[in-house]
């Protein structure tokens, strides 16, 4: 007989989540594989010690499989299986059979990144988020008519991926001072932006692809993901080749990985219908399951105070996550367990009585390129982040009574210095 799992009733790792993360501790410092439930962690290498798993599948060695810094050779294993652990898991919670060795306060842990990742995407597929950042630009800029026909997406760095809550520092860079005058020196428009990420589970191989209805399979399971952006350095990259250090000095995610499993009660249809009809390849069959139902919220800390900088949702996509992934691979470019996708900054339409819009996905929307402030609730404007601010995404799923079934944890990340 184990024990009771006391879950807080606002804690995101309910027992209809289930996340997957890596974890190390001061008493064991070796990163190895674990679930969180409420506060707690279950350090999956002890609880399949002794053939535990076995009745799952006898031929796979579970013990060795979470016996690694990262998750990704359980990801790898065939849906089935990651779906009758999770089921097994739960079931044990809910007989209090797990031992109370296995569990560990998620206090004293320390998380890790929880994938070997071997390249990252990140897609520019809000509709809204296109439409603000354009409007901004030189008089006369429209949406390019390629953007309604396919994903638009770029490769970017995986060193700079890190873990909630590890800081960052202030990026330096060349960027425009005055108009035209061209200076190297730290950022002075550093952004966030609010997204989501997803990681391959079963590989794509090289010359192949994957059909639309079959990119669920190829999903392991989403995190938070905020984009650092440095807006000066950004805009004076962008022409000929597009971003460089704009974008690829930092690249936060959350730290617990939420599975399609847990998600798919939270499907639904998009919130846009696209126009023109995507290309064969791209089209969704399902009217009600192509999107995910995910709200999503920015929060700023700065000193002792914290502020809501907007709030979104996943399904505002254009280009929904399954069509970002069958896109990605119908080049036959070969994808890899753990690759990890970002969504792009999700925006939406909504404003308050005033008129002002609330669901805006970063500072560059919010401040119209930088030429309006940002005002507070306690009186104080910004524009772009200082040093020292800490960036806070937070990520829900609720059911449709707007009870709030399962969430994400937090995905942090705190601005430090440049280093010169």
């Amino acid at each position: 007989m184990g024990v009771r799992i006391d879950i807080p009733s606002d804690s995101p790792f309910t027992i209809h989540n289930i996340p997957y993360g890596v974890i190390s501790t001061e008493e064991q410092p070796t990163p190895r594989c674990a679930v969180a439930i409420g506060s707690h962690a279950i350090d999956l290498v002890v609880y399949s010690t002794g053939g535990r798993l076995s009745e799952v599948d006898p031929d796979v060695e579970f013990q060795e499989v979470f016996n690694q810094p990262t998750l990704n050779s359980f990801a790898a294993l065939p849906y089935t299986i990651r779906q009758h652990v999770r089921r097994k898991i739960i079931e044990d919670i809910n007989d209090f059979s797990i031992d109370n060795d296995c569990l560990i306060p998620l206090g004293t842990v320390r998380m890790h990144l929880p994938m070997r990742i071997g390249g990252f995407s990140d897609f520019y597929c809000s509709l809204e988020h296109c439409q603000n950042s354009t409007a901004f630009m030189s008089a006369g800029t429209q949406i390019p008519k390629n953007w309604f026909y396919a994903p638009s997406v770029y490769n970017s760095r995986v060193s700079s991926i890190i873990p909630s809550p590890q800081p960052l520092r202030r990026p330096r860079g060349v960027y425009f001072k005055d108009g035209d005058i061209p200076i190297y020196g730290p950022s002075q428009q550093l952004d966030y932006e609010l997204e989501m990420g997803f990681f391959v589970s079963k590989p794509i191989p090289f010359g192949s692809e994957v059909k639309i209805e079959s990119a669920p399979e190829h999903i392991f399971g989403f995190v938070l993901l905020n984009d650092w952006s440095a807006r000066d350095l950004q805009m004076f990259e962008m022409k000929p080749l597009g971003p460089f250090h704009g974008k690829g000095f930092a690249t936060s995610i959350s730290s617990w990985v939420v599975t399609m499993d847990a998600l798919n009660p939270f499907r639904c249809s998009p919130k846009t219908i696209q126009n023109p009809p995507p290309f064969e390849h791209l089209r969704w069959d399902g009217k009600e399951d192509g999107a995910i139902d995910i709200n999503l919220k920015a929060t700023l800390k700065r000193g002792n105070k914290t502020f809501t900088l907007g709030a979104s949702n996943l399904r505002y996509l254009y280009w929904t996550p399954f069509q970002q992934l069958t896109h990605h691979a119908s080049a036959m470019c070969g994808m890899d367990t753990g690759d990890l996708l970002g969504t792009g900054t999700i925006s939406g339409d909504a404003t308050d009585d005033r008129g002002n819009k609330t669901e805006l996905g970063c500072l560059y929307e919010a401040t119209h390129g930088g030429t309006q402030w940002v005002h507070l609730e306690n009186g104080t404007k910004m524009k772009y982040l200082e040093d020292e601010d800490e960036i806070i995404l937070e990520g829900w799923c609720k059911d449709k009574n707007g009870r709030t079934v399962l969430g994400f944890g937090d995905c942090m990340g705190k601005v430090l210095p440049s280093l010169r």
